[in-house]
């Protein structure tokens, strides 16, 4: 079977026109096609009245091909790339509330440090750690942080962007072509 046929995390970069209600189509084409978002971010890009959405998905070639020609027919999608892991830029945002009394505050403090994470905050029973980075090293310090006791998590969506100097807007128009 060949490697395009295989279920992948795939990133997709969609360029939309920053309006009331885009981000609900985009999501609303995904659930009404029982497509299933593993991850979604949304903020502005670079040029203004335009913003970039950052959806990360489980989809073999043939679904991939299927999810982009949908997000084409929405009126409000500029641009749409995928984004492969070894030519992008791809990490997430984590904050981790963990139980740290003065007996493990010592040791959680060690542990943050190896990751380069910072705490952010500090109270008498716990500490909150904030991190970034690729999915898997954020993976990495919650399993070395659970067993002092994991008592909240918050964590963004995947945020990518190619490396090189090319930029996803080049080209791109005000509104799309209708």
């Amino acid at each position: 079977m060949s490697e395009n046929n295989t279920t992948a995390r795939r990133t997709l970069s969609v360029l939309v026109e920053d309006v009331p209600g885009v981000l609900s189509k985009v999501s609303g084409l995904f659930a009404r096609r029982a497509f299933n978002i593993h991850s979604l971010a949304v903020g502005p890009s670079e040029l203004e009245g335009l913003s970039r959405i950052t959806v990360v998905v489980d989809a073999d070639a043939v679904l991939l091909e299927q999810i982009t020609k949908q997000l084409n027919k929405l009126i409000n999608v500029i641009k749409i790339i995928e984004l492969e892991p070894t030519s992008s830029v791809q990490r997430e945002h984590l904050l981790i509330k963990v139980r740290a009394d003065a007996a493990a505050r010592l040791q959680v403090t060690q542990a943050v440090e190896l990751f380069r994470a910072k705490i952010v905050d500090v109270s008498t029973d716990s500490l909150t750690v904030e991190a970034t980075g690729a999915a898997d090293k954020l993976d990495a310090l919650l399993s070395v942080l659970e067993p002092f006791g994991i008592r909240e998590i918050v964590r963004s969506g995947t945020l990518a962007i190619s490396r090189g100097a090319k930029s996803m807007t080049e080209k791109a128009l005000p509104a799309k072509t209708r």
